[in-house]
């Protein structure tokens, strides 16, 4: 699961996504060698490694931050599945110990661009908002990102992951 690009045979909307891990105790300065792990599901509202998805790894990587605190994944626009908002999941881990599990919310303005085209539209769009999901309740201002680019050319989007460490 080491690798950028986890996107495997789910061609959609494409999400170029930088995350930059820093250092709350060291005036948010860039923790370089923490490992970023990322999963999320596709435009079916499915993850790999569950259910019938057992044996598959699709849009799940990891990969070590470089000198700048940084880390890019190239994977697909997120679907959504019953009960919860449009997410990515993501876990820094240094040294092999787990330091931080969060989650990245999209807005829904996107969210709905992305979900009424192209192969995520027989789904239609997610009726879980980010303000419902109890997940986001107390932290969605520091958890979502604002993505740019098009439904048709993909997006790009980064994220911070605070430590204290």
């Amino acid at each position: 699961l080491v690798r950028s690009d986890i996107r495997e045979n789910k061609e959609r909307t494409v999400l170029a996504l930088t995350i930059k891990v820093v250092n709350t105790k060291a005036g948010c300065a860039a923790v370089p060698n923490a490992n970023v792990e990322i999963w999320h599901v596709d435009a079916a509202g499915n993850y790999s490694q569950y259910g019938t998805q057992t044996t598959q790894t699709y849009l799940r990587g990891i990969q070590t931050t470089n000198s700048n605190g940084e880390v890019t994944f190239t994977t697909i626009y997120p679907g959504w599945y019953q009960g919860r908002a449009t997410h990515i999941h993501a876990e820094v881990t240094i040294g092999g110990v787990s330091r931080k599990v969060t989650q990245i919310a999209f807005p829904e303005s996107v969210n709905n661009t992305v979900h009424t085209s192209g192969v995520y539209a027989s789904r239609g769009t997610n009726p879980m908002s980010n303000t419902a999901d109890g997940i986001f309740a107390d932290s969605l201002a520091s958890e979502l990102v604002t993505p740019t680019g098009s439904a048709g050319s993909g997006y790009a989007a980064s994220f911070q992951i605070a430590l204290a460490v």
